[in-house]
């Protein structure tokens, strides 16, 4: 990370594993705004941009879409922000609970996977 703790888009993408491509598309829908710009008008960002889309790119194996994801963010960023409400605490529990069945179904499908290839190597 850069002296200044801003990191340009180029090792954004290296540390999360996205594509710039990617990035730049969760930019322009809103899910992660860069902290700042560059003199010369580059994304800039931060370690709190980093753990965004570290989270973000959590929940893309769980199958979750751009508009539970933005749903996930705006919770959390409420929160942050001192806003916690008996409404919000419900919906990261929501989250919760939806994430770990998603977690599950996706341990079942291993599981068939693991007994797939095994029938294969038998044969």
């Amino acid at each position: 990370m850069a002296e200044s703790g801003m990191m340009h888009i180029g090792e954004l993408a290296e540390r999360t594993g996205l594509s710039l491509r990617t990035i730049r598309h969760y930019d322009e829908v809103g899910l992660v705004k860069p902290s700042g710009r560059s003199e010369g008008g580059f994304r800039q960002y931060d370690a709190d941009d980093l753990s965004r889309l570290m989270l973000i790119r959590r929940m893309k194996p769980l199958g979750y879409t751009l508009e539970e994801m933005a749903e996930l963010l705006a919770v959390i960023d409420a929160r942050q922000g001192g806003d916690s409400t008996p409404e919000s605490d419900a919906a990261l529990e929501r989250f919760r609970e939806d994430a770990a069945a998603r977690r599950r179904k996706l341990a079942e499908q291993l599981a068939m996977a693991d007994e797939f290839i095994a029938q294969l190597e038998a044969r």
